[in-house]
């Protein structure tokens, strides 16, 4: 239409100036005049809407400039409540929340709500050791507080840790431990002419060969896992010490002369086995795995066996126990020919030799007060004047409260 309008526009056209070819036809020059005010009328309306439409935009522009919020529900202070609400330090050490929306081979894309997104580098993403990730757990959709480390100068972007955040974690579940004196177990990772290196609740600690109660090398205890109480916890130092020998003590206390447990051939040696009895390393002396002379340890016992064994003696101060399977023996001989039936009469037997113990100390207790009848003194097993105590249990040892022996 507006081709219609320039095509008969303006008035004053040479349109107007010609004479009409009536002799064309004689009607033509009604056709020509219809078709002008057509044209005129439509040019007309489409003038009137624009003016219409201009002026609407004119009134707007006039309200977005004096009053931009009127007749507006969310105000000024609402849109300042609204960034407040999602605003975040993003200083390196604050900590943000965060979504995982991707992982790749060295890390994870994290949404914190920013501007730009954060990254999660492979090294950062756990306290342990990982070769992906999703090993630690970290997938896409996983909400989490990560810890900001540093920024991306390329493209501004930030870098996030949740090993940091699970580093001081770790610190404070040791001091709770040590507080608690509780014993743990630490798998061993290292070790140098000083002792061993241990990990413990993701940290890695140190044993000194003092604190260790285990006459094993210290090569054999490469990847095996020790009982470890704590003797030192010191975040600001990276300082944590352990002790094989604090946690070997406590268990120990369950151990009477006479009980019997049930243990596991760690190694031979020319003059024993070393059996481990929940996390206690005892020597089973060669002299004292049966009344025949066992000339080969090897012919009777091998790495791996489980077996029942007596409680002979043990010294708490140096964490030493010696262990006997003489004494469960129903016939001489038994644990070389048939040690199965050692096993089966384990307890029996050891409650007969707790028995010819407590009768031998009940003579000599009698012995010692007839000569001093109001002392209240007896002679210890070493020959040590001194108030009468007995360590012997009135029964075997409840197996049940003994945890089992386990390959560490």
């Amino acid at each position: 239409m507006a081709s219609l309008a320039l095509q008969f526009s303006p008035l004053s056209s040479s349109l107007f100036s010609k004479p009409f070819p009536f002799t064309q036809h004689p009607h033509s020059h009604k056709r020509t005049s219809t078709l002008i005010v057509n044209s005129i009328a439509l040019t007309n309306a489409q003038n009137k809407e624009r003016a219409k439409l201009k002026k609407i935009f004119e009134e707007a522009y006039e309200r977005c400039r004096t009053a931009p919020t009127e007749g507006v529900s969310f105000t000024l202070e609402d849109f300042t409540a609204a960034l407040d609400k999602y605003d975040f330090d993003s200083e390196v050490g604050s900590k943000v929340k965060g979504t995982v929306f991707y992982t790749d081979n060295n890390g994870a894309v994290v949404d914190i709500t920013a501007k730009s997104s954060a990254y999660l580098p492979l090294q950062e993403a756990c306290i342990h050791r990982v070769k992906h990730v999703e090993e630690a757990g970290i997938v896409a959709g996983l909400r989490e507080e990560f810890l900001i480390i540093g920024e991306n100068q390329a493209d501004d972007s930030l870098i996030l840790s949740l090993r940091s955040i699970q580093y001081d974690l770790a610190w404070e579940r040791c001091r709770q431990l040590q507080a608690e004196d509780a014993a743990v177990k630490g798998k061993i990772v290292g070790m140098n002419k000083g002792g061993v290196v241990a990990e413990v609740e993701g940290l890695r600690g140190f044993v000194p060969l003092s604190q260790l109660s285990t006459n094993s090398n210290i090569e054999e205890l490469l990847d095996r896992e020790l009982p470890l109480k704590f003797v030192e916890v010191d975040e600001e130092q990276s300082r944590l010490v352990l002790s094989n020998r604090k946690a070997v003590a406590g268990n120990q206390a369950q151990l009477g002369i006479g009980s019997v447990v049930t243990g596991s051939v760690q190694s031979l040696k020319p003059y024993g086995a070393f059996i481990d009895i929940g996390g206690i390393n005892g020597l089973l002396h060669v002299s004292q795995i049966s009344h025949d002379r066992v000339t080969d340890i090897s012919t009777v016992l091998q790495p791996g066996d489980i077996l029942k064994v007596m409680i002979l003696s043990h010294d708490r101060e140096r964490g030493r126990v010696s262990l006997s399977t003489k004494k469960l023996e129903p016939t001489p001989g038994d644990m070389i020919r048939n040690p199965k039936v050692v096993f089966e009469k384990a307890e029996e037997m050891a409650q007969t030799f707790r028995q010819r113990i407590a009768q031998a100390e009940a003579m000599a207790r009698a012995d010692m007060l007839r000569f001093q009848p109001e002392s209240g003194l007896t002679l210890s097993g070493d020959g040590i004047l001194g108030q009468f105590t007995s360590d012997l249990p009135e029964e075997g040892l409840d197996l049940s409260e003994v945890p089992p022996a386990e390959e560490l």
